[in-house]
């Protein structure tokens, strides 16, 4: 990718990245890490504190996107959920920060059709069906 359209795209999605920066803010207080890696700012919790039962209840997540931050649990999550996330990361390049309405849109459209907010919201079979099969010329 050329450098100019690279930056573009960070530029149309960096409204979405601050605020994964700024839902990951917190986290550091608690001993959070981030790492960039393949674009992306990650950033996962200490094993320790990953491990207390409570977050496992208190998450509506494992791993998360916004933008170019990707917030999961652990290590070992964000690593089983990488692929998935990058998708998202591709949306947000898209759509920046009109992928917010656009998701919330396609959950609620979901739900007055009696379907599943999540499971059935077109950005998630989207990057589900790309995590399994993706388009020529990209890593698998």
């Amino acid at each position: 990718m050329c450098p100019l359209s690279r930056l573009v795209k960070l530029m149309w999605a960096a409204p979405c990245s601050l605020v994964g920066l700024m839902l990951a803010a917190p986290l550091f207080v608690l001993g959070a890490r981030a790492r960039c890696s393949a674009g992306t700012v990650d950033v996962t919790l200490r094993k320790s504190l990953a491990s207390c039962r409570r977050w496992e209840h208190a998450l509506p997540y494992r791993a998360i996107t916004f933008g170019h931050v990707i917030l999961a649990v652990t290590d070992e999550e964000l690593a089983q959920h990488r692929r998935h996330e990058q998708v998202h990361v591709r949306q947000y390049e898209c759509w920046g920060v009109f992928f917010f309405p656009a998701y919330a849109a396609s959950s609620a459209w979901q739900l007055l059709r009696g379907r599943n907010a999540y499971w059935d919201n077109y950005f998630e079979v989207q990057a589900r069906a790309l995590c399994m099969h993706p388009p020529p010329g990209e890593a698998s």
